[in-house]
């Protein structure tokens, strides 16, 4: 057999070509060069600071979208369901209770090892009109709103207890300025509809963690009457462990220094500042952008949709900055954070999509539509391994 010699130069050559189509390629070689190294996972990247996790929508905890679950598995250790646990959704006639889907979602999370979250079992929006009426279709009194509310809240709590570990128990009670929102709720029972709730979620399960969770808290009159409110179920000895900050940004709000003295703010007070619906809307704004109010729709325009097929490059750069300085916000406020939940996997899946405008298409999350890392990805991945310039 011929031998074949090979000049050290040619090897050298060799070995620099390999190297270059395995950057090219983007999956760069393990240190034994016998395979692709993994993708930065934000919640080992984190394991220190806070969980990380996302919201959930049935393809993904169902796994028939199975780029979608995959990610789950590899990137999140706490999970929040987008609308199953939701009134409508789980308790939606009189005396019928609906578990199918909620079952999915919690067997999902408690199967991956995953900190499961239950939202939400006190809102104005999504509630079926028999909660707040009588078989005359008038509204029903105090005691028999609160009647239903404790059953309901007994009922679905009392089911996973000692799986779902948190619950949003009030969401959305405050107006704008602070004051409590005349929702059906507090015009039947009184501002005290808030207590009661936590009241009854922890009998149904003492062990759970316990939420008030509301959007557009770095507004300073909103946040003073979240911190108002907190104080007031902790005068009554109420379990309340943590105020869920929703974080539905814009690109221009709120600054990094709103963010940083809301958290701060928050903190003071004695409880936990959880981030529960972390993302960033970077299409143009308009009148009805700056708040979270579900019912708005507007019809959509070119204006409003200016990149319906791809984002722009430097808009990727900007919206890569604005997670890095926020995320560098959350990371200093480690101690503070027991968890940042984006409100969403990947960009398909926002419901920013269809929010104000439907019909819009959305970049809001750090996962692309074909789930691969986007640039805010990167950016996240420096903060956490300090190395954000």
């Amino acid at each position: 057999m011929r031998k074949l010699h090979v000049s050290g130069t040619v090897v050298v050559l060799l070995l620099l070509t390999i190297a270059s189509c395995t950057r090219r390629s983007g999956q760069p070689m393990s240190q034994n060069n016998s395979a692709p190294m993994q993708p930065a996972s934000l919640k080992v990247l984190f394991a220190k600071d806070f969980m990380i996790g996302a919201a959930l929508n049935p393809n993904q905890y169902e796994e028939r979208d199975a780029a979608g679950a995959a990610l789950i598995k590899a990137q999140f250790n706490t999970i929040s369901p987008e609308n199953v646990l939701k009134w409508e959704k789980v308790h939606p006639t009189k005396g019928v209770y609906d578990f199918g889907p909620a079952d999915k979602y919690v067997d999902f999370g408690v199967k991956n090892g995953m900190f499961v979250v239950g939202h939400t079992l006190v809102w104005h929006s999504q509630v079926p009109r028999w909660v707040f009426q009588d078989d005359k279709g008038a509204l029903v009194s105090r005691d028999t709103l609160l009647g239903r509310m404790r059953d309901h809240i007994s009922t679905v709590v009392g089911r996973y207890k000692g799986r779902i570990k948190g619950w949003d128990v009030v969401n959305e009670a405050l107006n704008e300025d602070g004051t409590m929102r005349k929702s059906p709720w507090q015009s039947i029972i009184g501002d005290d509809f808030v207590a009661k709730a936590f009241e009854y979620a922890h009998e149904a399960d003492p062990n759970a963690q316990l939420y008030y969770n509301d959007y557009s808290l770095e507004n300073p009159a909103k946040r003073a009457g979240a911190v108002r409110l907190i104080k007031e179920l902790q005068s009554k000895g109420l379990k309340i462990h943590a105020i869920g900050s929703q974080a539905h940004m814009k690109m221009d709000w709120p600054t990094v220094g709103l963010e940083d003295s809301t958290i701060a703010i928050f903190a003071a007070t004695g409880v936990k500042v959880n981030i529960t619906e972390l993302d960033i809307d970077v299409l143009p704004s308009n009148t009805a952008n700056r708040t979270s109010d579900v019912s708005l729709r507007i019809e959509a325009n070119k204006a409003l949709n200016p990149w319906p097929d791809v984002l722009p490059d430097s808009m990727q750069t900007k919206l890569a900055k604005r997670y890095g300085d926020m995320f560098a916000v959350f990371k200093k406020h480690g101690a503070d954070i027991d968890r940042v939940t984006f409100w969403g996997v990947a960009d398909g899946d926002s419901w920013l999509n269809g929010w104000p405008i439907p019909g819009r298409t959305s970049y809001p999350l750090v996962f692309d539509r074909q789930h691969k890392a986007k640039p805010a990805f990167d950016a996240i991945v420096r903060v956490a391994r300090g190395t954000i310039q």
